[in-house]
C-alpha cells in the first residue's frame, strides 16, 4: 500500500512495549509506514515505578527486565524495536533531566546503528518530554491515547504528569487523539482525530477451526480478549457467574493480579498470539467488555477491541463507553441486572441483519486507511501545511458512529 509518505526516518516513544501486547494503534500504523520509511519503535519508558504495595509490582519489574535484555532488535520490514535503559524517577526534576539526556543518547546510538538521521518524533507517553527536548528532530507529533493523569499504574503525581503532558502539547506540531472524548475536550488549534481502527479481514473471516481449549468449554460463551488490570469489573463478573452458572466466561490475554475471579464457569486462558485469536473468537457467543464504570480512565477509553468485536459480527455487550455511545448494533449495560438482560437479548434475538450492521460500521475503518491518514498528515506538516482534520476538527471520521 502507498501510505502517502516515503523516505523518512520516524522514532516513536510508545506507551506500550512491542513484545507483550496484542497490536495497538502505534504497532498497526508504524508497521505499515515502515514499508516506505525507516521506523525505530522505542518501548515504553513507563510512567514511573508502580506502587510498591501494588499486587503487580514484581510482575511488572520482571517483565521489563526481560525486555531490557533485547535492547535493539529488527522486528519487521524497515522497523526496529529498542528497549532503552531508563530510570523511572520522574518525580524529581533533576532525575528527569538526567534521564532525558541518557535516553536521548541511547536513541541516538540506536538511530546510528539503524542508519537513521534527522528523525520525525512520534511521542505517545508524557515521560518522554525531557528526552524529546534533547533530541533534534524535523517534526514532533504528540499522540494522546489515554487520560494520562488518572492512570493507576504508577506512583507519579498527577501534577507532574500534567506538566509533562502540557510541555509536549505545546512543543508538538500536532496533537493526535485516539479517543473521541479526549479530542472533543482538547484545544482545537492543533488537534487531529486519529480514530482507532481494525484489522477487519483478520476478525471478520474467523472460520470453523476452533482452538482445542475452547472446544472443551460449553456454551454459551461470553468472550473477552486483551489486557486485564484495574479497568476490569471483577464484582460484576463474579455476580453474573453466580446468577447464570450456565454461561461460561472466557478471558484471553495478560492478566493483572488486580483481576481475580474464582468460579467454575470463569476461564482464564492466558495470552494468545494475535494471529490465533480467530480460533478462539469463533466460539464466542457474545463479545463483552466488563470494564469499571466508576473510573475516569475508562470513561475516556477508546478500546480497539470493541472494533475488533464488531468486525466479527457477533453480539457486543459493553460498559457505556463514551466512544461508542452512538455506535449501531452495540448493547450497553449499567449494572448487573442490565448486563444479564442485554446478554439474554443477544443470545435470543440477535439476527443476521444485526451481524451485518455491526460489520458494516467498521468495514472501511482499517489500519491501512489510518496509516494513509497519518502519512498524509506528516507529509502536509513537512510541507508547511495542515489538514482539515488536524486544525479545525470539523472533518471527523465516522467509523464508530451512526
Amino acid at each position: 500500500m502507498d501510505c502517502g509518505l516515503s523516505g523518512q526516518d520516524l522514532v516513536c516513544f510508545a506507551g506500550e512495549d512491542w513484545w507483550y501486547h496484542h497490536p495497538h494503534s502505534k504497532n498497526h500504523i508504524l508497521k505499515r509506514l515502515a514499508k516506505q520509511n525507516k521506523v525505530l519503535f522505542v518501548n515504553s519508558i513507563s510512567m514511573g515505578l508502580p506502587a510498591f504495595a501494588s499486587s503487580d509490582y514484581l510482575l511488572k519489574i520482571k517483565r521489563k527486565a526481560r525486555s531490557y535484555l533485547r535492547w535493539l532488535r529488527y522486528a519487521t520490514d524497515g522497523l526496529y524495536v529498542m528497549t532503552p535503559l531508563s530510570f523511572p524517577f520522574y518525580g524529581s526534576r533533576w532525575a528527569r533531566k538526567f534521564n532525558g539526556y541518557q535516553l536521548a543518547l541511547q536513541v541516538q546510538i540506536a538511530m546510528k546503528l539503524c542508519g537513521m538521521t534527522d528523525p520525525i518524533l512520534w511521542v505517545a507517553i508524557p515521560t518522554a518530554a525531557d528526552a524529546v527536548e534533547v533530541l533534534k528532530s524535523r517534526l514532533l507529533l504528540y499522540h494522546v491515547s489515554d487520560k494520562y493523569d488518572v492512570n493507576e499504574d504508577s506512583i507519579l503525581s498527577r501534577r507532574v504528569i500534567r506538566e509533562l503532558d502540557e510541555r509536549l502539547r505545546s512543543a508538538a506540531a500536532v496533537v493526535m487523539y485516539s479517543g473521541r472524548k479526549l479530542f472533543e475536550e482538547a484545544d482545537p488549534s492543533k488537534r487531529f482525530f486519529l480514530e482507532q481502527a481494525v484489522d477487519f479481514d483478520h476478525f471478520a473471516t474467523h472460520g470453523e477451526e476452533t482452538a482445542p481449549e475452547m472446544a472443551r468449554i460449553p456454551g454459551p460463551v461470553l468472550g473477552y480478549f486483551g489486557a486485564m488490570d484495574y479497568v476490569m469489573d471483577p464484582a460484576l463478573v463474579a455476580e453474573v457467574a453466580r446468577r447464570r452458572p450456565q454461561w461460561h466466561w472466557v478471558f484471553i490475554g495478560l492478566r493483572s493480579n488486580f483481576f481475580q475471579v474464582v468460579a467454575p464457569n470463569v476461564h482464564f486462558l492466558g495470552s494468545k498470539p494475535y494471529l490465533e485469536l480467530p480460533k478462539y473468537v469463533t466460539r464466542f457467543d457474545v463479545c463483552v467488555l466488563p470494564w469499571r464504570q466508576d473510573h475516569a480512565f475508562t470513561s475516556y477509553g477508546s478500546a480497539i477491541k470493541v472494533r475488533e468485536y464488531l468486525a466479527t459480527g457477533k453480539p457486543v455487550v459493553i460498559s457505556p463507553l463514551y466512544e461508542y455511545q452512538q455506535t449501531p448494533g452495540v448493547r450497553f449495560y449499567r449494572n448487573v441486572d442490565e448486563f444479564i438482560a442485554v446478554v439474554e437479548d443477544a443470545l435470543e434475538h440477535d439476527t443476521t441483519a444485526d451481524r451485518e450492521l455491526r460489520q458494516s460500521v467498521v468495514r472501511s475503518c482499517t489500519w491501512d486507511a489510518r496509516a494513509r491518514e497519518v502519512g498524509k498528515l506528516i507529509h502536509s506538516l513537512l510541507e508547511g501545511g495542515a489538514t482539515r482534520n488536524s486544525l479545525n476538527g470539523t472533518e471527523l471520521s465516522r467509523c464508530a458512529s451512526a
